[in-house]
């Protein structure tokens, strides 16, 4: 008897936990027409964000393998082709924009400071052969004004009408050697950059030289016209040598130890004053 009412309790038991069970909600099906709670979604919601997260990374590695790839092909044998492409406004913003990329600690009045109106900019555009060394006499003689002879200089020492500005003494040399054949006995091509000259020496030169074209690096030129020994009264254009790059695909654009100089340099108040001059203003031209 005792055994039967011992059965009977325990099924009893069973019934009421089933019946509990039955009342209580399925934590793993929600009532129809409840919202999920954060609880039940807690591993389906950062699963959509990861996915969405891995989407968007992939294509910006997407966007960043294409714009290597089109700076890639733009950058063949030594040269960038895609500075000979831009207009004057083109290169004025071009400027801006790489002096807020390399420079993230100017501020916006800092940039303001340091930009030139794309006014003066001349556009060389139109320069349909190569942006290689060998062809800079031509690309002066191309854009020079009312076909003025390049080679003759002002009787003032340390004045050049032309100024061809390189991101390296290495290279500044090599366009010295290129600009020889406007060299003669009245008008010399100075060497205006630090490779084994220094300042002192070079402020010597301009003080004793007819100079007709100067070739110099930003920084070095900057410190000749802060001395008043290079001077600009005459200066009719400012040549960027802006299509180079190096072995390591570096242009005088892309490196901040040569950019922020250049930006420097042509925003100096004398030149300032060259750019709006009424008769022969300066003008910059990027080759």
């Amino acid at each position: 008897m005792a055994e039967g009412n011992n059965t009977s309790g325990l099924a009893a038991k069973v019934d009421k936990k089933r019946k509990r069970q039955a009342e209580q909600p399925s934590k793993e099906e929600p009532k129809a027409g409840a919202d999920p709670s954060p609880a039940n979604n807690a591993s389906e919601g950062p699963s959509k964000r990861q996915k969405m997260r891995a989407k968007l990374k992939q294509k910006h590695k997407a966007k960043a393998a294409l714009e290597v790839d089109v700076t890639q092909q733009e950058r063949k044998d030594g040269i960038d082709q895609s500075i000979g492409k831009m207009d004057g406004r083109l290169l004025a913003d071009y400027f801006v924009q790489r002096a807020k990329k390399l420079n993230k600690e100017l501020t916006a009045m800092e940039l303001e400071d340091l930009s030139v109106p794309d006014s003066v900019f001349f556009d060389s555009s139109s320069f349909d052969s190569s942006r290689s060394l060998e062809k800079l006499p031509d690309f002066l003689k191309a854009f020079n004004p009312k076909g003025i002879d390049l080679s003759k200089a002002s009787e003032e020492k340390g004045t050049p009408h032309t100024l061809v500005v390189s991101p390296a003494a290495l290279r500044a040399a090599d366009v010295v050697r290129s600009l020889r054949g406007f060299q003669n006995k009245e008008s010399t091509v100075g060497k205006l950059f630090a490779k084994h000259i220094k300042l002192e020496e070079a402020k010597q030169f301009l003080q004793r030289a007819r100079m007709g074209l100067g070739v110099g690096t930003p920084a070095r030129l900057s410190d000749l016209i802060e001395s008043g020994t290079l001077k600009l009264n005459e200066l009719e254009r400012i040549v960027i040598d802006g299509s180079y790059i190096d072995q390591k695909q570096r242009g005088i654009f892309d490196m901040k130890e040569t950019h922020l100089p250049l930006l420097q340099l042509l925003a100096r108040p004398e030149l300032r004053e060259r750019y709006g001059a009424k008769q022969k203003p300066a003008r910059i031209i990027v080759f």
